[in-house]
Parts: C-alpha cells; sequence; structure tokens
C-alpha cells in the first residue's frame, strides 16, 4: 500500500485516509517508512543534454576527420564517457573489496543531473574550449535550431 503524503507551508496532507490503510492491513507486525520523494531529471534535461553530445560530436568530427564522433554511436560513446566521468561511485562486495559503479543519467535525479550537466558543461568548456549554453542563454534557441534535432 502507498500514499502520497505533502508538507507544505507547515501543513500535512495524505492522498488516502491513514486510519482505513491500516484496517485494511491483516494482523502482524509492519515497518513503517516515510522517504523523501525524489523528482527524476526533466526531459528538457535529458534534450539539453543530448544536443550538448551532438555538438561535441560535430565538433570531434571536425577535429579529428572521424565521421564516427557524429554518428548515433559516437554520440552515445560521448554520454557513456562523461558517465564514466562523473557518475562513478565506490561499491563494496559482500567479501569486502572495492569496485566502481558507472551511473547512467536515466534515473538521475533533477538535482543530480543538473550537477552532471554542470560538470560536463565545465570540462567542455575547459578541455575542449566549447561553450554550450543552457535554455536560459542569449544564443540558445540558435544553438537548439542547429543541434536540437535527433
Amino acid at each position: 500500500m502507498e500514499a502520497r503524503i505533502i508538507k507544505k507551508d507547515g501543513k500535512v496532507t495524505i492522498d488516502k485516509d491513514f486510519d482505513f490503510m491500516l484496517k485494511l492491513l491483516p494482523n502482524g507486525e509492519y515497518d513503517l517508512t516515510i522517504k523523501k520523494r525524489v523528482r527524476k531529471r526533466t526531459g528538457n534535461q535529458n534534450n539539453t543534454m543530448w544536443m550538448w553530445f551532438r555538438c561535441v560530436g560535430n565538433h570531434l568530427r571536425e577535429e579529428t576527420g572521424d565521421e564516427r564522433w557524429a554518428s548515433k554511436e559516437g554520440i552515445e560513446a560521448l554520454h557513456d564517457i562523461y558517465c564514466r566521468k562523473f557518475l562513478t561511485e565506490p561499491v563494496t562486495g559482500p567479501d569486502g573489496s572495492l569496485s566502481e559503479r558507472v551511473r547512467g543519467t536515466r534515473n538521475l535525479s533533477v538535482e543530480e543531473m543538473h550537477r552532471f550537466m554542470e560538470s560536463v558543461k565545465i570540462d567542455l568548456n575547459t578541455e575542449l574550449g566549447i561553450e554550450i549554453p543552457l535554455p536560459e542563454d542569449k544564443y540558445y534557441s540558435e544553438y537548439a535550431a542547429i543541434y536540437g534535432g535527433k
């Protein structure tokens, strides 16, 4: 059973009758866990990220002459490179051994995606000299007209 609890301006509301939910439970012991709801990355964040990688792919194609960078596979490779660079976390195995896990962007929260994109933006500017815009930037519409298509 699930219910959504919202606390706003100090007032708590729940989308189901709590007493009724408890009455539906069979006899037994239960654990109740309340966790903060996390908003997943937005479609706009995702679209902007892929637009950036198309831009970088085109840049690398021009710099290297390798057409692969501007292909779907090349653009996905750029995504994977940046995930390895910025979304790697340590994992301890059952035997105590340490390894690394690379997260993808699909299940990131809005905040995690924002931090990832900021890291990518800074890295592209620092390492490749590419300045990529955010939707609120002055020339974003022109940029989106060039790199926005899939």
